[in-house]
């Protein structure tokens, strides 16, 4: 991946706001930067310079894996040391920091690292995040991984059709989808695993139990793994047994609001009208008030990012953003259903990156 260009763009963004460097300290952030793929990392960058400071234990993965920086083992926090540097770096006046993933107790332990003259001078809050707009637009190496990520997800629900029968606990199904992705390459899930069966399925975000699959209702199955460090989410309910009439048009109704929503997905397209594509429709059949979530979100690096899909949402679809779509109504009581693809953001349209089937399947 061209790191070097990613962190040209970010020195783009620093002299646009003002700032002659920036502390970087999640994880995700540090990933796209540089590349490296530690649990103990800062990256601190000025106009000239990068460098990466980590412990020692990533020694020689640090000089492995990252790009575009220098790499420095520090002898405590790697934050710390990468502030002090930082301090040290003629010309630099004014260092951004992200108040989202600072504490205001680590913030504390930051300035007391530096200088007395630059405790108060130093670190300034970042009012926008600088990286994350960066890591929303995917380059094509990064489509290409999401779209192998999200196929593998697509084989673990034609897998897992073949094993779901009344009687098995959730927490089977879940351990069995989360066997195959690793068989199938994925280094992890990207979420806890979640199956609800039976009146459990309207619950949106169920965990699976040791509650027996039913001989008779709906089982909503919603996961995703990590390959190459990128998340897939995908979710597909099913029905066991004989569905009523209710049941049956329910789901049409979901799944029509779902596709609604994919259609409305295109570059330059308003996030609250692509959820209202879905909501409308759901109005339409008398579910909205059964629709209690936004309609998806971005995904990349970490399973939630922006844009968020929702009500009311003014920002902008760009292309090169991956996001999810994934209506769904939930009934207390009674039954719940979601359907959730994901989809590349096109100038004219929406890919579809999870193409496995959401016809109403009977099992």
């Amino acid at each position: 991946m061209d790191h070097l260009r990613r962190i040209g763009a970010l020195r783009r963004k620093l002299n646009r706001a003002g700032l002659q460097g920036l502390l970087i300290t999640h994880l995700p952030d540090v990933r796209y930067l540089c590349g490296f793929t530690g649990s103990s990392a800062a990256l601190a960058v000025t106009r000239y310079k990068a460098r990466l400071f980590t412990d020692g234990r990533y020694k020689t993965q640090a000089a492995e894996e990252t790009q575009g920086a220098q790499v420095e083992i520090a002898a405590g926090s790697p934050a710390t040391a990468a502030v002090q540097w930082l301090g040290a770096q003629p010309g630099v006046l004014k260092a951004g920091f992200d108040p989202v993933t600072t504490t205001v107790a680590e913030l504390g332990r930051l300035k007391e690292a530096l200088p007395g003259r630059l405790r108060r001078s130093l670190l300034a809050v970042v009012e926008e995040p600088l990286v994350l707009p960066l890591r929303q637009i995917k380059d094509e190496e990064e489509l290409g991984i999401l779209r192998e990520a999200a196929l593998v997800g697509c084989r673990l629900f034609e897998h897992i059709l073949t094993v779901l029968r009344p009687g098995l606990a959730e927490f089977e199904v879940a351990a069995e989808l989360e066997h195959k992705a690793r068989l199938l390459g994925a280094e992890g899930m990207s979420f806890e695993t979640i199956v609800a069966s039976g009146p459990r399925s309207a619950l949106p975000h169920g965990r699976a139990t040791r509650n027996p699959l039913p001989r008779r209702g709906f089982v909503t199955m919603d996961f995703g793994i990590i390959l190459k460090g990128y998340c897939s989410d995908m979710t597909r309910t099913v029905f066991l047994g004989s569905p009523k009439r209710e049941e049956r048009s329910a789901y049409q109704a979901v799944l029509e609001a779902q596709e609604s929503a994919v259609r409305a997905v295109r570059e330059g397209a308003i996030c609250g009208d692509v959820d209202e594509a879905a909501r409308g429709v759901l109005r339409r059949e008398g579910l909205a008030d059964a629709f209690t979530h936004s309609t998806g979100h971005g995904v990349g690096l970490e399973i939630h990012e922006p844009p968020r899909v929702g009500a009311a949402q003014d920002s902008r679809l760009a292309a090169g953003m991956v996001i999810t779509i994934e209506p769904g109504i939930y009934l207390p009581g009674k039954f719940g259903i979601r359907i959730e693809d994901m989809v590349h953001v096109t100038r004219t349209g929406g890919e579809i990156l999870t193409p496995a089937t959401k016809a109403f399947i009977e099992l």
